[in-house]
């Protein structure tokens, strides 16, 4: 019989982790987001180190294996690894995020003070475990509890405190939840961390008034354009005049717009193969005088090394070279090692070099792009120090990787993240979808529907400024986490030294 319960409980764990991800797109109730995190909260307050641990692991299982399960797609349908094999790799790395994630609970221990180690350690920590994931191994910042307000009235703090802190609030909210229905607080205590908790909404709402950055005169005409290219038929060179051939018709009537921007990897070649093409492209836009953006490999002959890079023709030229790179998907680790023993680790343009940390910035119209090439575009410390002298976010992507799945509207929430923190609009060209403009409060002013070939004009207004987020990045919020777990083991400390 206990062993049933045992069961039972250990499952709960589970369902509470897996319901997290529907406060996150395409679902949007966040709400399920704090209620799973207060469940968690409630069932650790008086526990020991290692129940804590195993409880929080069995948590953060559920919630990977329900949130990015999507994985399986890329393995294997692209990476031709046997289903039964894709799955058990899909699951081990839902493990290995687990474990990350929960690692900084290794300081539940030191603050199990009832009252403070809920209120203030549990978002410090969990906090603490998001921005070690985010990092740790090249990092997976996926999933963040944070994102489930990039469109409520928290979402105001953004500007100030980046994903970071909207997860802090979130998980402060949630230890005053539970922390009142477990009876914990006092009655005085209980009513000031409510009025808290909901005070930050209001706050929130105050901040969305505050305009961060401020609006040029310029009025930039953009074209992005969506070609909806198969992932298998991609590289393939027998395609490869046809894709060429999508690209220049779907492209054809946007000319006269200031910028027209085509997708990561949208020529399937390296450049210095298809120099004619390229040459076409320079030709047109100088002609035109406006600015083509888009995402093609590279090989730079002095370094011998290949990139996944975004080139501009025309009147700015330039290129990025994408310095955040993909496990397996872009590079290898191990190097020639493990090439060869299973097709995910030959994938076509799995050979890519980091590009440098510090690059000119590509232009339209006179006003400079912080560029982020697909996965880039989730690391907000990454984007916020591109953004403070660039007046326009760019991102290019191809998620044909991940099919109709949920990465999809994950990664479009995540950009619109990095619009609102840093208070500036965002172009987002896309192979598959979702291609979109997005506002400088994170707001999508128009989208493609995924899977269609498709072209999306729109007006962009570039703003000069920058966000305190910009500026600072996430290290405030990370500190703070760091000083309030300091300060509770310290209190929890000197308590066990008086009774002592």
């Amino acid at each position: 019989m206990i062993r049933v319960r045992k069961l039972r409980f250990y499952a709960s764990l589970l369902i509470a982790g897996m319901i997290f991800p529907l406060g996150l797109a395409p679902f949007n109730f966040w709400p399920f987001v704090i209620l799973s995190l207060s469940f968690l909260c409630l069932v650790i307050t008086d526990e020991p180190a290692p129940q804590v641990m195993f409880r929080v692991f069995l948590f953060n299982v559920g919630l990977f294996l329900s949130g990015v399960s999507w994985l399986f797609i890329s393995i294997h349908y692209h990476g031709y690894v046997p289903v039964p094999f894709a799955v058990l790799a899909t699951i081990a790395f839902c493990i290995l995020l687990a474990a990350l994630s929960t690692a900084p609970f290794l300081l539940w221990h030191a603050i199990r003070r009832k009252q403070l180690a809920s209120l203030l350690g549990f978002p410090s920590i969990w906090v603490l475990g998001e921005w070690f994931r985010s990092w740790f191994a090249t990092g997976f910042p996926w999933l963040f509890a944070g994102y489930s307000h990039q469109s409520t009235w928290l979402g105001g703090w953004a500007p100030l405190g980046g994903v970071f802190w909207l997860s802090f609030i979130t998980c402060f909210i949630a230890s005053v939840i539970s922390q009142i229905y477990k009876g914990c607080l006092t009655r005085y205590i209980a009513l000031l961390c409510a009025c808290m908790a909901v005070s930050s909404f209001f706050i929130g709402l105050l901040l969305l008034q505050i305009d961060w950055t401020n609006e040029t005169k310029s009025n930039l005409q953009v074209a992005l354009i969506q070609p909806n290219i198969s992932q298998n038929q991609k590289w393939s060179p027998e395609n490869r005049q046809r894709i060429l051939s999508i690209l220049e018709r779907l492209t054809m009537n946007h000319w006269d717009k200031d910028a027209i921007i085509w997708p990561e990897a949208a020529i399937p070649a390296i450049r210095q193969n298809i120099n004619g093409f390229i040459n076409k492209l320079e030709n047109m836009s100088l002609l035109s005088g406006n600015t083509l953006i888009t995402g093609i490999p590279t090989f730079d002959s002095a370094n011998r090394s290949y990139h996944n890079s975004v080139i501009s023709l025309g009147s700015n030229s330039g290129q990025y070279d994408k310095t955040k790179l993909v496990p397996f998907g872009e590079y290898v680790p191990g190097g020639n090692s493990l090439r060869g023993i299973i097709k995910l680790f030959n994938l076509p343009m799995s050979n890519f070099s980091p590009g440098l940390s510090d690059q000119k910035p590509l232009e339209i119209g006179g006003h400079s792009l912080a560029t982020a090439i697909c996965y880039e575009v989730v690391y907000p410390d990454l984007v916020a120090k591109k953004s403070r002298n660039a007046s326009m976010l760019l991102t290019v992507s191809n998620d044909a990787w991940f099919g109709d799945s949920l990465a999809l509207p994950q990664h479009l929430q995540m950009a619109q993240m990095r619009a609102l923190e840093n208070s500036k609009p965002m172009l987002r060209a896309t192979n598959n979808g979702l291609t979109a403009f997005i506002d400088h409060r994170g707001s999508l002013t128009s989208a493609l529907l995924p899977f269609k070939e498709g072209e999306l004009t729109g007006n962009i207004k570039p703003r000069i400024g920058q966000t305190p987020f910009s500026i600072w990045g996430s290290w405030p919020c990370i500190i703070l986490c760091i000083i309030l777990v300091y300060v509770v083991a310290q209190l929890n400390t000197s308590r066990n030294g008086i009774r002592g």
